[in-house]
């Protein structure tokens, strides 16, 4: 299943609708810092599980 550009125009319009223009930036911070931490949860859990299986 596949998302289309008519889909993500809509999804965005939705966003904008619920959200205001002026809250966008601060969401996609938070979205951007909520990733980053994700990511270094991930390299942690791995570099652990490296270490144990030495």
């Amino acid at each position: 299943m596949r998302i289309g550009i008519n889909e993500l125009l809509v999804i965005l319009l939705i966003v904008v609708i619920v959200f205001g223009p002026t809250q966008i930036p601060k969401l996609t911070r938070m979205m951007g810092k909520s990733v980053k931490q994700f990511r270094e949860g991930l390299d942690e859990a791995e570099s652990e599980n490296k270490d144990a299986g030495e």
